[in-house]
């Protein structure tokens, strides 16, 4: 008999197949009830078996209406470049090192120009009005979801 977790795992996968987009948007809280467990049964799931080595991107929203977004990576180079780039990124990172790693992306014809100019833009301190060590999460999490958007649309 498969544990609670395999289970969990079975099922977002299912759901993540019949998706068209490739990517289904869930409740911690509703899929504990269906699964009669605690959210941080899900939690464990989603940190242990949807990560970006298994192919998946996790993106939350915590709060009243939260949700937890799972996207299934393309398979190919863009995935190897997605798991390396987010390794490289961290949990926090400087606008500084930010700008260089978009420049990377620019120099290896990974993404154009004006895709340049909108990423650093949005990296940049005015754009990212908060303090430290604060600041350094947020760059670090905003230039990972333009890099998973562009790459993932640039195949």
């Amino acid at each position: 008999m498969p544990s609670i977790s395999e289970t969990i795992e079975e099922h977002l996968k299912n759901l993540l197949a019949q998706s068209k987009r490739g990517a289904i948007e869930i409740q911690r809280n509703e899929m504990a009830v269906f699964f009669n467990c605690v959210p941080a049964q899900i939690n464990y799931v989603l940190t242990t078996r949807f990560t970006v080595d298994h192919g998946f991107i996790v993106e939350s929203k915590r709060g009243g209406g939260g949700y937890v977004r799972i996207l299934k990576l393309p398979l190919g180079k863009e995935i190897e470049t997605i798991s390396y780039l987010y390794g490289l990124i961290g949990e926090r990172l400087s606008s500084r090192r930010a700008v260089g790693i978009i420049q990377y992306l620019l120099g290896e014809g990974l993404i154009t120009e004006r895709e340049a100019g909108l990423m650093i833009a949005a990296v940049s301190r005015n754009a990212l009005k908060a303090n430290l060590p604060g600041r350094d999460q947020l760059t670090a999490s905003v230039l990972k979801a333009m890099i998973l958007a562009v790459l993932r649309d640039n195949k």
